[in-house]
C-alpha cells in the first residue's frame, strides 16, 4: 500500500486506501489548532476552502471544514475553483489562510489537501512542521459547542479571478483579433473560469473536456503523450493556439497553430519574452526550468534568480526581489499583480497579449527563442532511499573533473559545459524526477544515462 504523503506541499493520498474523512478532518484540526494558537487577538481564524472537480472533493472538503470548525475556525466554502483562484479569493476575503482540496496532476484515485497562507504562498518549513507534528500526534484543541466555528459560502471566485487576470492585458486589442482558441480543461476545475476568461477576451472558443466532473478524459498531467488529441483539434478548427490545463488549473501547456505540442517549458519562456519586452526587471525560476529564460533575460539585460523546485520557493524569491515574472518549467506562471501562485489564467492572458501585439504565430515566436532539448523522466523510489541515491551521484561529481558545477540546494543539479541535469525526490509522490537539458537530444540522453548508471 502506498503510504500517505505528508510533505511541505501538504497532504496527498489515495481515497479509500490511505486518505479519507478521518485523515482529512484530523489534518483540518491540526491546521485549525495551529491558526488558533497563533492568533493573538482571540478572534476566530477565517479559512477559505476550495476544491478541484474530483468526485472525492466534497467528502474531503467537508471533513477538513469539520476539523477546522471543531477547533474554532470559521470557514468559507468556495466550491469548485482553481488553485490560484482559491488563493486569490482567500486573500480578497482577508482570510487567515486557504485550503485547496486537490491532487494537482495525479489521477482520479488521488486527492490532497494544500495549505496556503493569507497571501496565497505556502507556509514555510518550520510552520509546516508544527502542523505536521500536531497531525501525527493528535494534538488538537477542540472547543465546546459555543465556541466552534461557523460555515458560509461564496460563489464569486471565478468572476473575481477573471477580472483580476484581465487587468494584465489590453482587452480591447485582444478582442479586436477575434482569436480562435482550442482549450482542454481535462474536466477539471479550470472548466468554468477559463471559458469565462476567453469569452471575455472575445475569443472563439472550442472547449474540450469542458464539464467539471473530475472524471479526467485522459491522464491529467499536460505532457505530450497525454495531449495527442489536442493538436489535431487545433488544425481542424484552424485555431491560433491550443491551451491545456491540469485538474486544478495552475499549469498550462501550449500547442502551436500547426498542431505541434511545444510544451510546458515554453509557457514561461513566452510569458518572460513578453514581460522583458515591456520593462527591465528580475525573474525567478526553479532549478528544473529550461535555460531559455536565462537566454531571454540576458538578451534584455535582466537577471534570473534560481530556486529549489516548488512554487513557494519561486514565489518567495519573487516577493523578496520584486520580480516582474516567474514560475516553473511545468507550465506554472506567477505574476505578483494577481497572486503569488502558479496560474494558467496568467499564462493564457500573457500569451494572447504577445500574439496580439506582435502579429506573429506561436511557432514564429518560439523560433525566436534559443532552442534546447529537454528530457524528463521519473522512477519509483521510496523516500527513505532517495537520500542514498542523491549521495551516490553527488559524491561522484564532487570527485569528477571537467568543469561540473554542483548545486545541492534541491536534490542535485549538475551544470556541465554542454547542458545540465537535475535529480531530486518529489514532494508529492514516492518518486524521483530526473531532468536533463542540452542543445541536442543525444547529449541530453547521455546525461540521463550517466545518472541512471551511477544509481544502479
Amino acid at each position: 500500500m502506498v503510504p500517505l504523503i505528508v510533505s511541505i506541499s501538504g497532504l496527498r493520498g489515495i481515497i479509500g486506501e490511505n486518505l479519507g474523512p478521518k485523515e482529512a478532518s484530523e489534518y483540518g484540526m491540526a491546521f485549525g489548532t495551529y491558526l488558533k494558537r497563533k492568533a493573538s487577538d482571540g478572534k476566530k481564524p477565517k479559512i477559505a476552502i476550495g476544491r478541484d472537480s474530483r468526485p472525492s472533493g466534497p467528502m474531503i472538503a467537508a471533513a477538513v471544514s469539520a476539523g477546522l470548525m471543531a477547533c474554532g475556525c470559521d470557514v468559507v466554502d468556495l466550491g469548485i475553483v482553481t488553485t490560484p483562484g482559491g488563493a486569490l479569493m482567500g486573500k480578497n476575503l482577508q482570510c487567515d489562510g486557504s485550503v485547496i482540496i486537490t491532487a494537482s496532476h495525479n489521477p482520479v484515485p488521488w486527492n490532497g489537501i494544500k495549505l496556503l497562507r493569507h497571501d496565497g504562498i505556502a507556509f514555510p518549513a518550520d510552520e509546516v512542521k508544527v502542523i505536521q507534528d500536531s497531525f501525527r500526534n493528535g494534538d488538537f484543541d477542540q472547543l465546546d459547542s459555543l465556541n466552534v466555528g461557523n460555515a458560509t459560502a461564496d460563489t464569486r471566485t471565478h468572476a473575481f479571478h477573471v477580472d483580476t487576470a484581465m487587468q494584465l492585458c489590453d482587452k480591447t486589442l485582444i478582442r479586436s483579433k477575434r482569436f480562435k482558441v482550442v482549450l482542454d480543461s481535462v474536466n477539471g476545475a479550470g472548466c468554468i473560469g477559463t471559458a469565462e476568461l476567453l469569452h471575455a477576451l472575445g475569443c472563439e472558443l472550442i472547449h474540450l473536456n469542458e464539464r467539471p466532473t473530475g472524471i479526467f478524459a485522459h491522464t491529467p498531467e499536460p505532457t505530450a503523450e497525454n495531449l495527442k488529441d489536442l493538436g489535431p483539434q487545433v488544425l481542424k478548427y484552424k485555431a491560433v493556439v491550443g491551451f491545456a490545463q491540469d485538474p486544478d488549473a495552475d499549469r498550462l501547456a501550449l500547442i502551436d497553430e500547426k498542431g505541434n505540442y511545444i510544451g510546458e517549458e515554453y509557457t514561461l519562456a513566452l510569458a518572460a519574452k513578453y514581460m522583458f519586452s515591456k520593462k527591465k526587471g528580475k525573474a525567478a525560476a526553479n532549478l528544473s526550468t529550461s535555460r531559455m529564460i536565462d537566454d531571454l533575460a540576458a538578451q534584455a539585460g535582466c537577471e534570473v534568480i534560481r530556486t529549489p523546485v516548488g512554487e513557494a520557493h519561486v514565489a518567495n524569491a519573487m516577493v523578496a526581489n520584486d520580480c516582474i515574472v516567474g514560475g516553473e518549467g511545468n507550465g506554472g506562471i506567477i505574476d505578483l499583480r494577481v497572486i503569488p501562485v502558479r496560474d494558467s489564467f496568467v499564462g493564457i492572458v500573457l500569451v494572447l497579449q504577445l500574439l496580439a501585439e506582435t502579429g506573429k504565430t506561436i511557432s514564429e515566436l518560439v523560433a525566436e527563442i534559443p532552442k534546447y532539448e529537454m528530457i524528463k523522466t521519473k522512477f519509483e523510489c521510496p523516500a527513505e532511499k532517495a537520500a542514498q541515491k542523491l549521495e551516490m551521484v553527488s559524491r561522484h561529481f564532487a570527485m569528477a573533473e571537467g568543469g561540473a558545477r554542483v548545486d545541492n540546494s534541491d536534490g542535485i543539479r549538475i551544470d556541465l559545459p554542454d547542458g545540465w541535469v537535475h535529480l531530486r525526490a518529489s514532494n508529492t509522490e514516492p518518486i524521483m524526477r530526473l531532468i536533463a537539458e542540452a542543445k541536442d537530444v543525444d547529449t541530453a540522453n547521455e546525461m540521463i544515462q550517466q545518472i541512471q548508471a551511477l544509481m544502479k
